[in-house]
């Protein structure tokens, strides 16, 4: 049996990692009926529900693609959303893409079940995966970020919402010490949205993700919840934000205007017939959380809601050193022709007060700038997803760029759980997991550097 072999690594400290990802599993919506009133259930079938025969999700009466339909894996495919699990690194999934283009040895489904890591829907797997990937601590994040703004129905939305945060709830009760869940918010309808802040606050949730698009004009960001926001400030729950690739399934026949930065990206990328979505995927996260901030900052959001703290999830954050300094420059150089009340101090500031970015762990400009990120940088790993990784891989960049373990400490963790209001754990993984024993088809060295050709990728 072949054996992965890693170089040793230890650290000395606690790691958290602040955005993580679970996939919302088939099961997850008909479960609902015993934790929802007959009608919300009635909603969440009307809105959202999973149908056993086609294995896809119904969203508004419409059949909808989903990880669902790819639980425990297909021939010929590999689930994106639940590949990268311990030691499956990017040049890994390389090889095993290699291997489907060219159809002759594409992965069967034997293959693609073990590659299916189960830890996306159940907590115990996960918390072995944990053990091997050096994470301590994580808050777990749904994937379906492009179904919820859409549901049409308010009570369908509010149902949808309470029945994924009552089994994220219970996912992490079996370690409620190392997994934590962030709670989706219906945000159709303020006053349910106020309720279920205050309903998962009770059950010890630390943060309330919200997608910063304009879904049917309700860019959360408007005075129409104020009642929101007051109740983030009252029970110390964080605002989550949380972009993704503007998709636009779910977007109503007829419904024309544009909900997103991302949505336009999409629509350049295919007009110039742009033809890989590599920059596209990195540039649709990055618009929607640069406008978020953008508009928090400017907006004087901060200085209304003082109480509030919010985390800016998977947009990596190099892009933050310049949006702030241009967010300073204009308010200076046009502060006088401002119609809106005037900002009490620098948006860069206001960022540093009340803010965290997370990012992961292959950038490395962060680590050349200590002194601006100190404070407000998170980890995440965005396991299971195609691009996570463990915490290790985090810890080889920052030694790479020589950055002083002090600063480590604060970004793998320790802000992280500051903004959360979590305590370390009283013990923690210090040594890597050097060696995984791997199934006789795992891609061997060779088989790898070959895949990682630009020509192998082609057919012929």
């Amino acid at each position: 049996m072949p054996v992965q072999k890693f170089a040793p690594m230890k650290k000395e400290f606690p790691s958290f990692d602040c955005d993580a990802h679970v996939t919302e599993p088939p099961w997850l919506w008909e479960r609902a009926k015993d934790y929802l009133t007959r009608d919300e259930f009635e909603a969440l079938k009307g809105s959202f529900s999973f149908d056993a025969e086609s294995r896809r999700l119904i969203a508004n009466g419409l059949g909808y693609a989903n990880p669902a339909s790819l639980f425990h894996g297909s021939a010929g495919m590999v689930n994106l959303l639940s590949l990268a699990g311990p030691g499956v690194s990017h040049d890994i999934q390389r090889a095993l893409h290699v291997r489907n283009v060219h159809r002759r040895n594409a992965i069967t489904k034997e293959q693609a079940d073990y590659l299916d890591h189960k830890g996306s829907y159940l907590p115990e797997p996960r918390l072995r995966d944990m053990d091997i990937q050096g994470i301590d601590q994580v808050l777990i994040i749904p994937t379906d970020f492009e179904a919820y703004p859409w549901i049409q129905n308010a009570a369908g939305a509010r149902a949808m919402c309470k029945a994924y945060n009552d089994w994220a709830h219970e996912y992490c009760q079996a370690n409620p010490e190392r997994l934590y869940f962030a709670a989706l918010l219906p945000m159709q309808d303020a006053k349910f949205a106020e309720q279920e802040l205050y309903r998962v606050a009770g059950k010890g949730c630390r943060v309330g993700l919200i997608r910063p698009i304009d879904a049917f004009g309700n860019y959360p960001l408007q005075p129409k919840y104020r009642r929101v926001w007051r109740a983030m400030e009252e029970t110390g729950v964080v605002y989550g934000m949380h972009p993704f690739p503007c998709l636009g399934v779910l977007k109503p026949p007829g419904y024309t205007e544009q909900s997103s930065g991302a949505e336009l990206i999409g629509l350049t990328a295919t007009s110039a017939e742009l033809p890989h979505t590599f920059l596209t995927n990195v540039q649709n996260f990055q618009a929607e959380a640069s406008l978020w901030v953008t508009l928090a900052l400017m907006s004087g959001f901060f200085e209304r809601y003082p109480k509030i703290r919010a985390a800016v999830f998977e947009a990596s954050s190099t892009w933050l050193t310049f949006l702030l300094d241009e967010c300073d420059k204009a308010y200076e150089l046009y502060r006088n022709d401002r119609r809106m009340t005037p900002l009490k101090r620098l948006p860069s500031e206001t960022f540093f007060e009340h803010c965290v970015t997370g990012f992961e762990g292959d950038e490395a400009p962060p680590s050349r700038l200590p002194d601006f990120y100190e404070n407000i940088l998170a980890w995440s790993s965005d396991v299971y997803h195609h691009d996570g990784d463990d915490v290790w891989r985090a810890i080889e960049t920052m030694r790479k760029c020589e950055l002083p373990e002090k600063y480590q400490v604060k970004f793998l963790g320790e802000n992280a759980r500051k903004l959360y209001k979590i305590e370390a754990p009283k013990t923690f993984i210090r040594e890597r997991v050097t060696e995984i024993e791997r199934p006789d088809w795992w891609p061997t060295a060779e088989e790898v550097r070959e895949s990682l050709k630009p020509e192998a990728a082609l057919r012929r």
